[in-house]
């Protein structure tokens, strides 16, 4: 729950930033502005579509897929309202910085746990498993549509959403470890933990940072 919250605030962060946002809430800015639907509200709707599309996929959910629907938009919803406008190009870099840093150690602290994969995350694995898409062409193919919709409705692609897309990984990498489970009464090992649904994926990886 931690994990998720902080990486709610840490999406409202980057969006106060205005230097670019992640690819799926380039999407979540388009529909808000021209729905007038509250940016949280539009990623929590968001989640529960994609959700659907794990049925022909046969996509099982956990409860950590189902908090991840319900909390994260709500987070970035709440830190919105209470974030400043952010004035200066300096001050909204440091912002999108900050919200960078914190959602990969919020990526770090939900994944962890293995309680399910956020929607996004499981539709990758999805296509995977059931169509044979790589991993890294589906992210690809879908991340590219999304970011291509939002941006046609009217979302904030900027450098910031190409950062984005370039470091999460590697900083997760790195995040990962800090919070792996550990099991009373077995050794430790110095690895990051396996993401759900990134068992027997043919020898590619998930990409975690995605919700």
């Amino acid at each position: 729950m931690i994990g998720l919250i902080l990486y709610g605030v840490a999406i409202a962060l980057m969006v106060v930033g205005g230097v670019g946002v992640p690819p799926w809430d380039v999407l979540t800015q388009g529909i808000s502005l021209r729905t007038g639907l509250p940016f949280g509200l539009v990623t929590n709707l968001i989640g529960v579509v994609v959700l659907l599309l794990w049925i022909p996929l046969r996509q099982k959910p956990g409860i950590g897929t189902i908090l991840n629907v319900l909390v994260v938009g709500t987070a970035a919803q709440a830190a919105l309202l209470v974030l400043p406008t952010v004035e200066g190009l300096w001050l909204r870099i440091l912002c999108f910085v900050a919200g960078l840093l914190l959602l990969a150690v919020a990526s770090g602290l939900y994944i962890s746990p293995q309680l399910g994969p956020g929607p996004r995350d499981g539709l990758m694995t999805g296509l995977n498993q059931r169509l044979g898409v790589p991993i890294w062409v589906a992210r690809t193919t879908v991340e590219v549509l999304v970011v291509a919709m939002g941006w046609l409705l009217g979302g904030n692609v900027g450098v910031g959403t190409l950062i984005f897309a370039i470091t999460i990984g590697p900083l997760c990498q790195r995040t990962l470890p800090w919070f792996a489970a550990r099991v009373p009464g077995k050794p430790s090992r110095n690895t990051r933990p396996t993401p759900p649904g990134e068992v027997a994926l043919s020898g590619d990886a998930a990409a975690p940072g995605d919700r």
